[in-house]
């Protein structure tokens, strides 16, 4: 059973930054063959759960119109990590950002909040 799990959210004021990590289990990323994508999602209150920026097995990275410029997505395939790192942080951001990853995204992990205050 493969699982994903998130860290590195937590309060930060506008303008500030985080980077968020998550670290999946089974040697999805380094075992080259599985072609593992990776994404991250978030959530805000009352929103749908929207696409923030995915990553595919060979480094070509996506963007939400509203994150582009400030997010960069990357990946470790040695770690098995897929990380986010976000500046110029908004109180629009505010959320909870959760990783997806597999051959298909058929793997989620359980989020991390993140709450940018003005």
């Amino acid at each position: 059973q493969v699982q994903l799990v998130e860290s590195g959210g937590g309060l930060v004021q506008a303008g500030g930054s985080l980077r968020l990590s998550c670290v999946a289990s089974g040697n999805i990323f380094s075992r080259i063959s599985l072609n593992t994508m990776g994404a991250w999602y978030r959530q805000a209150p009352g929103k749908q759960r929207e696409l923030v920026a995915d990553i595919t097995s060979d480094g070509s990275t996506s963007y939400a119109d509203s994150v582009k410029g400030r997010f960069t997505i990357s990946r470790d395939n040695a770690k098995n990590t897929v990380y986010l790192q976000m500046n110029s942080l908004k109180p629009e951001d505010t959320g909870v950002y959760y990783c997806r990853a597999g051959q298909y995204g058929q793997y989620w992990g359980q989020g991390t909040q993140v709450t940018v205050s003005s």
